[in-house]
């Protein structure tokens, strides 16, 4: 099976006959031809099939209101005591760190109850309700788009009545196939992320035969369980899963090549924020230490044409983004 990446630019030196990918900032002239057992390959936009160029320059949908033209920053606000980065620093605040990370140019909320670090143990449902929707319903006169992240069906649906506009879910529905229905009935976007296992067990699995074409391939299989239960691809946005069942070797294949996944037609979702893979390149054995890491995964993400970051340093993450627009003299 053939796949298809296209080599994304920016900048304002936009060659005649470049396409712009995924009616976006960035721009590709030549795509990388990727397939098992062989060598990739170089080439001209005129190789690819009319139904690949169609899938990598077609704009993206809105996305819970917001236009995927620019890159978007999806703030996280956890509200759990055991997430490996800022465990019970917010689970008491929810409201005002909202408040603070939209002050601080969140597009987007991502609001969780139930850690999924590797070797997490499950919530039970009624805590992570607990835990998410009163901090939901109380956000939502705030004005920014808010998120659940959550595998189980009641929890999205307490989280989508509270006022949340879209569902995140690592285990893209392998967890609790009754929130693929939840999602279809509400009618809101949802993010499809790769996984495998479960929190407790992914680390141990982290076995692939090419992970960077097993990773799509497996998004691409779970877009169509979406689709068919009801969730156009319209309102789909796809995550690889950095740092989700994935050695360190893994997670930076998978980000040299990050712009293969435009191919699946959807928004990208990156979300790499200090992640262990980060501490161990960058000798960080703290996570709170990790903010240079993770900017740099951000703006390299950005540079790929990733629609949406998310990201624990919201501030330091709009700041660098907002340089790296400028400086870049990426289109819009």
């Amino acid at each position: 099976m053939s796949h298809w990446r296209p080599v994304a630019r920016t900048g304002r030196a936009r060659p005649r006959g470049a396409e712009r990918l995924a009616g976006g900032w960035c721009w590709f002239d030549s795509v990388e031809h990727l397939s098992r057992g062989a060598a990739p390959e170089i080439v001209p936009l005129a190789e690819v099939p009319t139904a690949v160029m169609d899938r990598l320059t077609a704009p993206r949908a809105d996305i819970a209101g917001l236009s995927m033209d620019v890159p978007r920053i999806m703030a996280i606000l956890n509200l759990t005591p055991d997430s490996f980065s800022d465990g019970g620093l917010f689970d008491r605040q929810g409201p005002s760190r909202a408040a603070d990370l939209i002050a601080a140019g969140a597009d987007l909320l991502d609001i969780g109850g139930e850690s999924t670090r590797p070797g997490a143990a499950e919530v039970p449902v009624e805590a992570e309700i607990a835990r998410t929707a009163p901090v939901i319903a109380a956000a939502a006169a705030l004005g920014v788009p808010m998120s659940i992240d959550t595998r189980k069906a009641p929890v999205a649906r307490a989280a989508l009545e509270a006022g949340a506009a879209m569902v995140n879910d690592v285990a893209a529905f392998r967890f609790d196939p009754d929130l693929a229905r939840v999602v279809a009935e509400a009618g809101v976007p949802v993010c499809l992320m790769h996984s495998i296992g479960t929190p407790e067990t992914m680390q141990d699995e982290a076995r692939y035969g090419d992970v960077l074409l097993d990773v799509h391939d497996h998004l691409a299989e779970r877009i169509a369980l979406a689709e068919a239960a009801g969730i156009p691809r319209s309102r789909i946005v796809v995550d690889p899963g950095i740092g989700f069942g994935k050695t360190l070797q893994h997670n930076v294949t998978i980000l040299e090549r990050l712009s293969l996944f435009h191919g699946l037609g959807c928004p990208l979702l990156l979300g790499a924020s200090r992640k262990r893979f980060i501490g161990t390149i960058a000798h960080a054995p703290d996570a709170r230490d990790r903010m240079p890491g993770s900017l740099a995964v951000a703006l390299h993400g950005a540079a790929q044409g990733v629609q949406i970051t998310r990201v624990h340093d919201m501030s330091d993450t709009r700041q660098a983004l907002n340089l790296w627009w400028a400086l870049n003299g990426a289109e819009r």
